[in-house]
């Protein structure tokens, strides 16, 4: 532990993982309700997840997962460990039907051009739900912005926020609604103020390591969202370049011609061309989404492959 990483109380682990997974969550639980995992990784890091939530649990039982909201970062692992501990999910409960229905589409799946195994959901998670695991008492927030459902878990015994994608260190998540035309970018500042409204010495993101400096983070991201209202094609492209990314770092690496059609397959990407860039040819503005990804180091050339880097 560095001297800029707060200190979680014991019964609060927090698995740090790399991109594509989110951050995971276990709050312990010695009751026989059993432990809480928020958030559980991709699909394709879920022999992970459950292997690390089995070490940490060292034979007790898991009851709850939690998912802040249900993007596939957030929700790829539920599959594998209901079926490793028989635990029970809970949803943002405007997605429950969805879920149980299994809507790629309305799940934002289909869209993204990513992946989740199904699931099924058991109970639903809103703002003004309070819940008890083990000696803490979370109060579940509505955290609208980067996703219309999204949620925030707020523990004020300990002054903890796990915040998902709503804050990180250095911004916060795709402001995904706003490609579709919802005023989310007013969503995302009255969820900042909200948090900025809490007494909080630990934040917990869905992305990145635990911090302790709100103010400063806060901060960041107020000036990245200005930067963003000032000019909504600066946060189209901060969503196209963070879509692509996500998807190379998946596969590693794709011939330019399979990528280009990767882009124009997508149907989230074909909206945010029209809806910020619809003045650019389609193959031109992919060649520049390319140019600008080796440009910032984020991937390279190898022959006529691209690399993740």
């Amino acid at each position: 532990m560095t001297a800029t990483t707060p200190r979680l109380p014991a019964d609060v682990l927090v698995f740090e993982r790399g991109w594509l997974s989110s951050n995971n969550v276990l709050l312990h639980d010695t009751s026989p309700a059993g432990a809480v995992l928020v958030d559980s990784g991709y699909a394709t890091h879920a022999a992970q997840t459950v292997e690390l939530v089995a070490r940490a649990l060292d034979g007790t039982p898991l009851g709850r997962i939690f998912n802040t909201h249900l993007h596939s970062d957030h929700c790829g692992g539920n599959a594998a460990l209901v079926q490793r501990f028989g635990c029970s999910v809970y949803v943002p409960a405007a997605q429950f039907d969805a879920v149980r229905r299994w809507d790629p589409a309305a799940l934002t799946f289909a869209a993204t051009g990513q992946h989740c195994p199904r699931f099924d959901a058991r109970d639903t998670l809103a703002p003004g739900q309070r819940h008890q695991i083990g000696r803490l008492e979370w109060q579940v927030l509505g955290a609208p912005g980067h996703d219309p459902h999204s949620l925030i878990l707020y523990a004020p015994e300990e002054r903890l926020l796990i915040s998902a994608d709503a804050l990180w260190a250095n911004g916060f998540g795709v402001v995904f609604p706003e490609i579709d035309g919802s005023a989310a970018l007013q969503e995302v500042r009255e969820t900042l103020d909200l948090m900025a409204g809490l007494d909080v010495r630990a934040v917990i993101p869905g992305h990145g390591p635990v911090f302790s400096d709100v103010a400063a983070a806060l901060e960041r991201a107020y000036r990245r969202l200005e930067g963003f209202e000032r000019d909504p094609q600066r946060h189209g492209w901060y969503a196209a370049k963070a879509l692509t990314k996500f998807h190379l770092i998946e596969v590693r690496r794709a011939a330019r011609p399979r990528l280009f059609h990767w882009l124009r397959a997508t149907p989230l990407l074909s909206r945010i061309h029209s809806r910020y860039f619809n003045g650019t040819a389609f193959d031109t503005w992919c060649e520049s989404l390319l140019d600008e990804l080796i440009r910032t180091g984020a991937a390279t050339m190898d022959g006529g492959d691209v690399v993740d880097t």
